[in-house]
């Protein structure tokens, strides 16, 4: 389904009628009903409920870190990177503080 499709589906409110159903508009929403402020019948902004909005950032965040990562993708080619792994080298919490502080037992 394209962008347009979908707008084609919410319900779209000129800017100017926003003003007033503002608080209906925000209901509609958080009900899950796609709404679309346009201007001159333009799609402007989309209002949707706080929680989606954090997910999508969220999302958009991974795959910015992915794209990162995939940078050094044939650089850590061989390495076992999975979180497991990760952890398990990891040095007991009393062994870094004796190494980093020169503490003995």
């Amino acid at each position: 389904m394209t962008k347009r499709e979908k707008i084609g589906k919410a319900k779209t409110v000129n800017i100017g009628e926003a003003k007033t159903r503002l608080s209906e508009l925000v209901a509609a929403a958080l009900r899950g009903e796609e709404v679309v402020l346009a201007k001159a019948g333009a799609p402007q902004v989309r209002l949707v409920p706080v929680e989606e909005a954090r997910e999508a950032e969220l999302q958009k965040i991974a795959a910015k870190r992915m794209a990162a990562f995939g940078m050094w993708k044939e650089a850590l080619e061989g390495y076992d990177l999975s979180i497991e792994a990760l952890k398990a080298d990891r040095v007991d919490e009393d062994e870094r503080l004796r190494r980093k502080f020169g503490l003995s037992d």
